[in-house]
């Protein structure tokens, strides 16, 4: 399993994004922290997939509990 997060230096200036893409993670919180859905993040932010997210999603709730 790939990690979903990339931080590059050469992307975005190291801001956290979806592996393989230019879109910000913090783009997804955002629109969920707006009471958007998943449905509607993905269908503006086409080279993101709902895999990603799940990827991600999981790998927040890890370190969430083992805090």
């Amino acid at each position: 399993m790939t990690n979903p997060v990339t931080i590059d230096p050469e992307i975005l200036g190291g801001e956290p994004v979806f592996t393989g893409t230019r879109v910000p993670i913090r783009a997804f919180f955002d629109y969920i922290d707006d009471g958007m859905c998943v449905a509607e993040f993905l269908e503006n932010y086409q080279t993101v997939n709902r895999d990603m997210i799940h990827r991600l999603l999981d790998m927040a709730m890890k370190n969430i509990c083992s805090a």
